[in-house]
Order: structure tokens, then sequence, then C-alpha cells
């Protein structure tokens, strides 16, 4: 699986952006976005299950943040609203094989990864 990751960019704080992850073939189980933001460790923001759709967020995003797919056109989007200055960082998407529960919020869970999108966020 190849993943594309694009639609970062520049935004003033109250914002809104859309983020977009075409991905080639079909080998998926979960799809994720996480976001990693200088000097600090990558975290997850929010996962779908791929064939229920069934979605996850990070508490610091719920309400903000909205994670869709698009099976059709094998890509998943993130719409962002509401957009804060800590929300600035680079973001990956990425695709899991496995979509486990306990699991599906870790970065090692995922076994394939975007190029990452950057989004800045000014107060």
């Amino acid at each position: 699986v190849q993943l594309q990751a694009s639609g970062g960019g520049l935004v003033q704080a109250g914002g809104s952006l859309r983020l977009s992850c075409a991905a080639s073939g079909r080998s998926k189980s979960v799809m994720g976005w996480f976001r990693q933001a200088p000097g600090k460790e990558r975290e997850f923001v929010a996962a779908v299950r791929w064939n229920s759709g069934i979605t996850y967020y990070a508490d610091s995003v719920k309400g903000r943040f909205t994670i869709s797919r698009d099976n059709t056109q094998n890509t998943v989007y993130l719409q962002m609203d509401n957009l804060k200055p800590e929300d600035t960082a680079v973001y990956y998407c990425a695709a899991g094989l496995r979509s486990i529960l306990s699991t599906l919020r870790l970065a090692s869970s995922y076994d394939h990864w975007g190029q990452g999108t950057q989004v800045t966020v000014s107060s």
C-alpha cells in the first residue's frame, strides 16, 4: 500500500483545513492520522476502520476533527475545524493491515505511512 497525503497549509486559529490521503492497493483494515510537532513524539489523531467506517479520535481533537473514508476513491480524509495553534504539526496518514481496538492508537500498529503534510495554525 502506498499513501499520498495532501491538503496541509497555513491557517489562522479558528479556521479549517481538510487533509486527504489517497491509497493504492486494497490491503488495509484501518487507516489513521497521526501528527508530530517539533521536539515531540508522533501522536495519534484519528482512525477509521475501513470496512465498517467506525471512527476513533484523540481527546484533544474530538468535536473539532472528523475522519472519513471514500471506499470508491480509496481515500481517507481528515476535516479539521476550529483549528488551534497547538494543532501545528506534520500530519501523517497511515494504513494498518489489522484493526485491533486496543492498539489502533499506536503508531507501531500501522504498516504503511504517507510522506506527511505540514499544518501550521497561527494565533
